[in-house]
């Protein structure tokens, strides 16, 4: 289904990949992101589409994140690279497109904006109602929830200071019920909605009066709902697609995920996260990682992991690797990215060749000899310092390398910066007191540059 309904996407965005790419004729005539009328012209002779059908697609294709618009500019994204291969980027995309979906259908003109972003914001509400009930529903009754929750929403932003002498009303807060996708605010915070700016109503944005007719809107928001196929609306009643009951599940389960948090750590930065998951056994660590990446928006997710990579603590390297493990298919650019960083390099090549299909028992066999000597540097690093002495004992075993003096050899030659640490902490930690001996000797040798 999502393939189907993005196909005409798909081949505007692949067109304007060839077509206007660079080194391409043409490839800087518009100057801008979006397609100017020559561009749509010369687009819909080539493809045999309308100029408006093709304006159309290419709205759809940048709200489906199909293409990346980076200020003037737009280029493919990695969802279009991998989307004969990868269900998961197909699926991505439709659900990034399901997200705009009120995006992607203008507005009704004859009504206030603050009365429609009210409707976008309950609409995850409605979606909600309409895949617990599995089946049609009148527009009746949705209307009537679309009010209720409109009223709630309007409850929650009166904010309005009481003239002096009168009283505050009392009583408990406003309950804020779950919204698919969404952070859920604080107490202390505004109620952020589509379009519009979080805070108190001004006299530039007046709250909708409370009689403000919500028939029209909510037959507005499910036609531009069934125009990105996440709903069927006929004969006074909505029913979801299966593609769009998929999509509400998916993002309820995420809501029911990230409030299970294990270890409590989805508000903390990733590296904070990481740290929290040190101490846990590896199911329990995945289980936080997932509700961590749950909680925040998947592209900002990964570059707080790889940041957290660069830094000093191993460890942390280590694990960053493995929640990125968790993210899957959407971190593939970034950890791309990074495959030229030594310090990243050899974590990286081994997530891509797990990525890829290769069995992690063998996943090895895509490092060199010296790459895979520097990851056992830096992983050892990591049990010298979180770790105990027998523990950094047995990684010994875990070492390319047949022998301990050939170990030494390369080990001195591959560069790590904490190799004179780790030799010291293997030595003090070695019960054979001849190795201990040659590894200290190693290790000094480093230190005086030898």
């Amino acid at each position: 289904m999502a393939r189907t309904g993005l196909a005409g996407p798909v081949r505007v965005a692949r067109w304007a990949d060839a077509a206007l790419g660079p080194g391409s004729p043409g490839a800087t005539v518009d100057g801008k992101a979006t397609l100017s009328d020559p561009t749509a012209e010369r687009a819909a002779a080539d493809l045999g589409l309308s100029a408006a059908q093709v304006r159309a697609h290419w709205d759809t294709a940048r709200l489906a994140g199909l293409v990346e618009v980076h200020g003037d500019n737009a280029r493919p994204s990695w969802r279009l690279r991998a989307w004969d291969r990868d269900e998961s980027a197909v699926l991505r995309g439709w659900v990034a497109l399901f997200d705009a979906w009120s995006l992607a259908s203008p507005e009704p003109e004859d009504h206030e904006p603050a009365a429609v972003a009210e409707v976008v914001s309950a609409m995850p509400q409605v979606l909600s109602f309409l895949q617990l009930s599995a089946g049609p529903v009148p527009v009746e009754q949705l209307l009537d929830l679309l009010q209720q929750r409109v009223t709630e929403l309007r409850t929650e932003r009166c904010e309005v200071p009481y003239e002096s002498g009168t009283d505050r009303a009392g009583g408990a807060g406003p309950v804020r019920p779950a919204v698919p996708g969404a952070r859920q605010p604080a107490e202390s915070e505004s109620v952020p909605v589509t379009g519009q700016p979080a805070g108190n109503p001004g006299p530039a944005d007046p709250a909708p009066a409370a009689d403000t007719p919500l028939a029209p809107l909510l037959d507005w928001a499910l036609h531009a709902l069934a125009a990105v196929g996440a709903l069927t609306y006929g004969d006074g009643q909505a029913t979801l697609t299966p593609l769009g009951s998929w999509a509400v599940w998916v993002k309820l389960e995420q809501i029911c995920v990230a409030a299970q948090s294990p270890a409590g750590n989805i508000e903390q930065s990733a590296e904070d996260m990481l740290r929290g998951c040190a101490q846990l056994r590896p199911n329990a660590a995945r289980a936080e990682y997932r509700a961590w990446l749950a909680a925040r928006p998947v592209g900002g997710a990964v570059t707080e992991l790889i940041e957290a990579a660069r830094g000093e603590d191993a460890l942390l390297r280590g694990l960053a690797f493995e929640a990125l493990r968790v993210v899957g298919a959407p971190a593939e650019p970034d950890v791309h990215g990074v495959v030229d960083e030594p310090a990243l390099r050899p974590y990286a090549l081994l997530w891509l060749a797990e990525h890829d299909g290769v069995d992690p028992e063998d996943a090895h066999e895509v490092l060199t000899r010296e790459e895979a000597t520097w990851l056992w540097v830096d992983t050892a690093a990591a049990v010298a310092d979180h770790g105990e002495a027998p523990m950094l004992v047995r990684h010994l075993e875990s070492a390319v390398q047949p022998t301990v003096p050939q170990l030494l050899d390369e080990v001195r030659a591959v560069g790590h910066p904490r190799t004179v640490q780790v030799l010291v902490a293997l030595a003090a930690a070695h019960p054979d007191p001849a190795l201990a001996k040659a590894v200290r000797r190693a290790a000094f040798q480093v230190h005086t540059g030898g």
